[in-house]
């Protein structure tokens, strides 16, 4: 974020001066107030970075989130449609990371929609007093956000915007698969806020809070295996389990240690944190982990092993998600292709070929299929998923 862009920056550096100049002054106000906000929240990630990880980076967030000084009239750059009302001071939470030091907080909102939220913000900076509108449930809600320094956004954006497309196509075609694509924004260069995956635990945490399998949990959770509680969040595992396996295969994501897995009331699995995909992955880019994580503990909840009814319906469903993709293959490319310039980390000169050569254009349906399967029971237990996992538990204590 330090680097003026040899191309851009002295094109756009008038552009956006012109822009916030032409601002009414009430404007300009909400404008600067907002972007103090969005700079004071952001940059507590890059004070605590300075202290080591555990009870001192925790206390020093704390500490920090204090001193903030909440404007009204704000709202997070996750959630533009939601004024925020109050800082939840103590919810300040530093994140596993290995280098970085992103931190999580929670915000007490109003939802009033963006065009409500906008006029409002404009009134508060007239410095009168005003009357809030009411919420259209009749209660405010709490919204929980993380924040980052030193750590490019963008990366992120472009694999949620290819989920988001995903999940389009998959509702067009009448597939009942689950995806989440929640938010990312980034703030400005090496900035950004991340939206929290409500009502959801990480794998990570469940291992911490109970030293039980995910089966184990599921039972907890939802009741017996034969319950239709269990039997519903069984499915709902498996319909979000293809359609995320998919997309992790096609976009080569990694890193899918159990930090980065969540589960959610409902029992559906949602991925998160895209920094490693297409061409990078962990360890100076070895590429150790297979093209999908299907551990002992996913196939357990799906059946327990390769020809169980369960995990039959999961595989069918990858097909059928592969066979949807498919016909947008340019589409895809297309959105891709448009970041390629930015250098990002995940491009290293193969990104295009290889995207191609795994959405495989030129094959039929039915050796599309064929393909997809192959992808799957070449990943079905794979060690390498187990040796992963152990490894991030050796250096970084995530359960496994």
């Amino acid at each position: 974020g330090e680097e003026k862009d040899p191309y851009m920056y002295d094109n756009l550096l008038p552009l956006r001066t012109a822009i916030v100049d032409g601002f009414e002054s009430n404007a300009k106000l909400f404008y600067e107030r907002q972007f103090k906000f969005f700079n004071d929240i952001t940059g507590i990630s890059g004070i605590i970075k300075a202290f080591p990880k555990g009870p001192q980076r925790k206390s020093a967030c704390i500490s920090a989130l204090q001193e903030i000084q909440l404007e009204h009239g704000c709202y997070l750059p996750s959630n533009p449609d939601s004024l925020v009302l109050d800082i939840v001071r103590a919810s300040g939470q530093p994140m596993q990371s290995a280098a970085k030091a992103p931190y999580l907080a929670t915000f007490q909102v109003r939802y009033l929609g963006i065009n409500k939220l906008e006029a409002t913000g404009i009134r508060y900076s007239s410095g009168n007093k005003i009357a809030l509108p009411t919420p259209p449930d009749g209660k405010d809600s709490y919204k929980s956000a993380i924040f980052k320094v030193g750590d490019d956004c963008r990366q992120d954006m472009l694999a949620l915007q290819i989920i988001e497309l995903f999940k389009y196509i998959f509702q067009q075609v009448g597939l009942d698969l689950f995806l989440f694509p929640y938010k990312v924004v980034a703030t400005k260069p090496g900035c950004g806020v991340i939206e929290c995956v409500p009502d959801s635990k990480s794998r990570d945490q469940i291992g911490r809070k109970a030293n039980t399998s995910l089966f184990s949990y599921f039972k907890k959770e939802f009741g017996e295996e034969g319950s239709q509680k269990f039997k519903t969040a069984r499915r709902n595992f498996i319909k979000s389990m293809a359609s995320y396996s998919v997309i992790v295969w096609l976009l080569q994501i990694k890193d899918r240690h159990n930090g980065n897995l969540m589960i959610d009331k409902e029992g559906h699995i949602i991925h998160i944190d895209f920094g490693f995909m297409f061409e990078s992955s962990p360890g100076g880019n070895l590429a150790f982990e297979p093209d999908m994580k299907l551990t002992g503990e996913f196939v357990d909840i799906m059946g327990g092993k390769i020809d169980a009814p369960q995990f039959k319906s999961f595989m069918k469903l990858c097909v059928h998600a592969y066979l949807a993709v498919r016909p947008y293959w340019k589409e895809i490319i297309y959105l891709v292709q448009l970041m390629l310039d930015t250098e990002l980390p995940c491009f290293r000169g193969q990104t295009i070929e290889q995207l191609r050569h795994r959405l495989q254009p030129h094959l039929s349906d039915f050796e599309a299929a064929r393909y997809m399967i192959s992808i799957i029971n070449s990943s079905f237990l794979n060690f390498r998923t187990r040796a992963y996992d152990m490894l991030q538990y050796r250096q970084n204590q995530i359960p496994y």
